[in-house]
């Protein structure tokens, strides 16, 4: 494998990524100590003995043991090692997880640590693809054969290169031992599998954008430094403060209040879809669901935003408004929010539309808002943009927080809703159904295969253009005649 550090990093080293990479090595370090770390022996997979093979349940049992916690935190701190490219697994590649069973794994070498901040490149990425074409006959995985027909596009200019160093690579290979070579293809298997992964999986190592300088740097005093240094101490003194209890007290409130409706925080009934891939969490949280859960009416609850961000919520709230007879209170604020999020083209029509809908003298749905307001609004629609409506569109918000809102809360309508709210039962799954469900996954269609797809499909109907239905008729019935007759059936 040929790694090369041609391009100066200047994003890693700056990121708080990397004290967590020095963490994670000295962890490593720690169990691949020869008296007190991980146990490893040479371990048989299927006619091969692999040297210095350690197992899941030992890597467990010794985070476990080793930070006083848990065997399922454990598991998910083995599990990040493995993610992050420290660990890997010698039978199941794509699924970068620790399996606390005899599944056999090896650390990484340090030529492969994250930490050694070495440029990812196409062309290592390339020249990996090409050997693995090689040693497979052509076959390879879904994802990996879609890479392979991209780069091979891209870099067809030094493909040559590529495939020689490939061979060059395949055949040092072919010289070593069995053991070593299986040690090898999936120390390097592991290492991409890390830094290109799967389509439809979240990469551990993803950075985000690079920074280009140390914010750790020390900066140059400069008449500039100074000069915001005391714009910033004059805005720190004309700023309003809070009490630290208060912002704390505010903060364990909201945090108490939300608690059991964070799915990751809390359980997620009937089963949590990201780990079950069970779907009947999305089925019952449907925008527009007949017979809401108990939790989502209980949301309703905690404030008038949250109510109004959910549409079930709000068609509740219509249906209560429209008892009071005051629907066009929430209509008007609707109208208000699709012109902000509308097309710009239709942002005028639809300004006025909402002028004389609900504005105007003698409006059909009028709403009631004091003058001053209505004069800001009026002068603005002279030259009406996306946020014309903002300051009538508070007004009616607040009209309703204060007003509708409590009196829906006690009203027949939300009591009602909350009755025939559903509870649904939790759903359990043992592990060897979770298993079944991981191995059952399908890599998700890659976005640029799509889209080339489309774009074919679009050419082709193009080309042919429209078709003449006269003329086909035509065809047939000069087909029909051209056919010899079916023959007679026999006595």
């Amino acid at each position: 494998m040929t790694i090369r550090n041609t391009i100066k990093d200047h994003g890693q080293r700056y990121r708080p990524r990397m004290a967590c990479l020095k963490k994670a090595e000295a962890v490593l370090l720690e169990m691949q100590d020869l008296k007190t770390g991980v146990k490893s022996q040479p371990q048989r997979l299927v006619i091969t003995t692999i040297p210095h093979a350690i197992t899941g349940e030992d890597i467990v049992a010794w985070l476990a043991e080793r930070f006083k916690i848990n065997s399922q935190e454990a598991r998910g701190l083995g599990s990040m090692l493995v993610a992050i490219g420290y660990i890997y697994p010698l039978q199941d590649h794509k699924r970068l997880i620790i399996k606390p069973d005899a599944s056999l794994y090896r650390f990484q070498t340090p030529y492969f640590w994250p930490a050694q901040q070495w440029p990812v490149e196409d062309t290592d990425y390339a020249i990996y693809l090409a050997k693995r074409n090689i040693r497979k006959k052509g076959i390879l995985d879904l994802y990996e054969q879609e890479q392979y027909n991209r780069i091979h596009k891209w870099m067809n200019h030094k493909w040559d290169f590529i495939v020689m160093q490939a061979k060059e690579q395949y055949r040092a290979g072919k010289e070593r031992k069995k053991p070593d070579r299986v040690v090898f293809d999936c120390q390097e298997r592991a290492y991409w599998v890390v830094h290109r992964p799967p389509p439809g999986t979240v990469s551990a190592m993803d950075y985000g954008l690079y920074r280009l300088v140390d914010p750790n740097a020390k900066e140059t005093k400069t008449p500039d430094f100074y000069e915001r240094t005391m714009i910033f101490t004059q805005q720190s003194i004309m700023r309003p403060r809070v009490k630290s209890s208060v912002s704390v007290g505010a903060l364990v409130k909201y945090s108490t209040t939300y608690k059991n409706h964070d799915p990751f925080l809390a359980k997620c009934l009937p089963s949590n879809p990201w780990v079950t891939d069970d779907a009947t969490y999305w089925t019952l949280n449907m925008a527009k669901v007949e017979i809401p859960t108990k939790m989502r009416v209980e949301r309703w609850t905690f404030s008038f935003g949250e109510l109004l961000s959910d549409p079930r919520g709000r068609d509740d709230f219509r249906l209560f408004l429209k008892k009071e007879f005051s629907g066009e209170n929430l209509a008007f604020w609707e109208s208000c929010e699709d012109l902000k999020w509308g097309t710009a083209a239709t942002m005028k029509e639809k300004a006025q539309q909402i002028y004389k809908t609900f504005l105007a003298r003698g409006a059909p749905r009028w709403i009631n808002i004091d003058g001053k307001t209505m004069e800001v609004t009026v002068k603005g629609l002279k030259h009406p943009h996306r946020y014309v409506l903002d300051a009538a569109q508070t007004h009616i918000y607040m009209l309703m927080k204060k007003d509708s809102y409590g009196r829906y809360l006690k009203s027949p309508v939300f009591k009602d809703t909350t009755k025939k709210a559903v509870c649904p039962e939790e759903q359990k799954f043992s592990e060897t159904q979770l298993e079944q469900n991981a191995r059952r996954r399908q890599p998700s269609p890659s976005p640029i295969a799509v889209r080339q797809q489309e774009e074919e499909q679009r050419a082709k109907l193009a080309v042919s253009g429209p078709v003449d239905i006269t003329q086909v008729m035509s065809k047939l019935s000069k087909q029909g005649r051209e056919m010899p007759p079916p023959p007679s059936p026999k006595a």
